[in-house]
């Protein structure tokens, strides 16, 4: 017996939400009742195209009969936007980060935990086919020491939060989700105009492994890339191009007497090509029929992400 689709409502439109209204257009599991921002005119305009309805007051979509909320509304808006939704809705979509600060994160999983809700916060990168395959191998080699992350982008569109909230924070929920949770943080950055451009930071895991994550927006070239050291092997992760190569030295006497020969072997890794926000949301419908997933980041996911932030943010600016 077929599903009826659920019924959700997009807040944001931003070039974020208009991703989400695209993809979210295309899913037949979903029957989408209103679009919202801030700019009533380009929501309208919007609206028109994707055959659904535009509000210039988002309580009137909210009061409509609804499943499921997506928020991507910038993030100094995010807290109020579930708490709002909240009233109506058990299913809740948030970009990342979850929220602005760190006490908005924590008032967030408390009403997360007493209204019972379903929140996933949008780490797209879990979704990447390419971090998937990344820790199979990772799971696979059980060996792992260390794990650079590298995530650099001079022309981000973000101006709201700093390069932590907005680009290391998907290498700081990786870094828990491969490596699990933190005891240690250390960082250093730049500031420009009151707002942290560089970051870099160490984070000691409670397991013993290490991450070490740098972000910036003031680097010229764009960079998205993970860096796995194993005691068996090496794993190079380019997320832009979607490819893994997984590099093992091995040396061998050529003779009695003679020197060591080293030789190194590269293994190219199939990565599937499929889009991350494709996936991420489908994730998200499945859990609205009450389908779990391990990979969905939780409210818990998201407070874990920002309760780090502000640890590097802090060490920055002292």
């Amino acid at each position: 017996m077929e599903k009826p689709a659920i019924k959700l409502g997009l807040i944001g439109l931003g070039r974020m939400g208009q991703n989400h209204l695209r993809v979210l257009s295309m899913l037949k599991s979903v029957d989408l009742k209103f679009i919202f921002d801030a700019d009533y005119k380009k929501a309208k305009i919007l609206a028109e195209n994707a055959d659904t309805s535009a509000y210039e007051n988002l309580e009137e979509g909210l009061h409509a009969e609804l499943d499921a909320v997506v928020i991507c509304s910038p993030t100094s808006t995010h807290a109020e936007y579930i708490k709002k939704a909240s009233e109506y809705v058990k299913n809740i979509f948030v970009e990342k980060p979850m929220s602005a600060t760190l006490a908005e994160a924590r008032e967030i999983l408390e009403i997360t935990n007493a209204k019972k809700l379903n929140l996933q916060v949008g780490f797209i990168e879990r979704f990447n086919p390419t971090v998937q395959q990344l820790k199979n191998i990772l799971d696979a080699s059980g060996k792992v020491i260390n794990i650079d992350f590298t995530r650099t982008n001079k022309l981000s569109r973000i101006t709201d939060v700093d390069v932590i909230s907005d680009l290391m924070v998907h290498d700081i929920d990786l870094a828990l989700y491969l490596n699990g949770p933190v005891e240690k943080v250390s960082a250093h950055g730049a500031i420009d105009n009151n707002l942290i451009s560089f970051s870099s930071a160490i984070l000691t895991h409670k397991n013993g492994k290490f991450s070490r994550l740098q972000a910036s927006r003031i680097t010229e070239k764009k960079m998205r890339k993970i860096e796995a050291t194993c005691e068996d092997i090496f794993v190079d992760c380019e997320l832009l191009r979607k490819e893994i190569i997984v590099i093992k030295q091995s040396e061998t006497l050529q003779e009695e007497g003679a020197p060591y020969k080293i030789s190194s072997t590269n293994e190219n890794i199939e990565v599937k090509q499929q889009e991350a926000l494709l996936l991420e949301l489908q994730s998200f419908i499945a859990s609205c029929y009450g389908e779990k997933n391990p990979i969905n980041p939780s409210a818990e996911d998201g407070l874990s992400a920002i309760l780090i932030c502000d640890q590097i943010q802090s060490g920055i600016y002292k």
